[in-house]
């Protein structure tokens, strides 16, 4: 098992990296993405022959074209906006700036992790890595769930990812699908439902 860190800086560069670790192993691979990191597994696993399946925890499933931003407005639900958002620039390898996005404190637990402890969530916010506003709007790639047989776990107490729109990316990916009661991070909430979901779309390519 490896899990490598998702840069969180753009959908091209982040996917192209992800790619890049794919390469390095070998033997069949499950390739599991959270939230955002669904988009990058989307990108990342094109090409990749030895991507047997793809697993989506609350995650995004974008088409060609779309991006994040897109998906996340489409249905109404959704806790994350410029009301939840803090905003922080920083520099860009080439010159200019680049902004990165955090959820508030008041804002995080309900959005977020509304089924955790505040104790948790406080501690999550605080440590919550910067997503990058480019990551937000990059528009996708043709994505590999058109090709590799997907799953889908959709969180039905989700406040950042609304669960209709959860049920439609899935269902678009032709995915096998468990519905849990869960917040945004279901792998946190509900361990056991996630890990029953990667073991069957594992046992599906033996």
């Amino acid at each position: 098992m490896i899990a490598p860190a998702n840069p969180l800086r753009g959908l091209a560069s982040d996917s192209a990296y992800i790619h890049s670790v794919l390469q390095t192993i070998d033997g069949p691979i499950i390739l599991v993405g959270h939230s955002y990191g669904g988009a990058v597994i989307s990108n990342a696993a094109v090409g990749v022959p030895n991507v047997k399946a793809l697993v989506y925890i609350a995650g995004f499933a974008p088409d060609k074209g779309e991006s994040l931003v897109q998906l996340v407005t489409m249905n109404p639900g959704t806790d994350i906006g410029p009301a939840t958002l803090t905003t922080r620039q920083y520099p860009l390898p080439g010159g200019g700036e680049g902004t990165d996005l955090y959820l508030t404190k008041s804002a995080f637990h309900d959005a977020f992790a509304g089924d955790l402890p505040h104790n948790l969530t406080d501690q999550m916010q605080a440590a919550q890595r910067p997503f990058s506003n480019e990551a937000f709007g990059s528009l996708s790639g043709d994505p590999a769930w058109k090709t590799i047989r997907s799953w889908y776990l959709v969180a039905t107490q989700d406040h950042a990812i609304p669960p209709v729109t959860q049920r439609f990316m899935a269902a678009r990916a032709h995915a096998t699908v468990v519905e849990v009661r869960a917040s945004h991070v279901a792998m946190i909430s509900q361990p056991e439902a996630t890990t029953r979901l990667i073991l069957e779309a594992a046992r599906s390519v033996r």
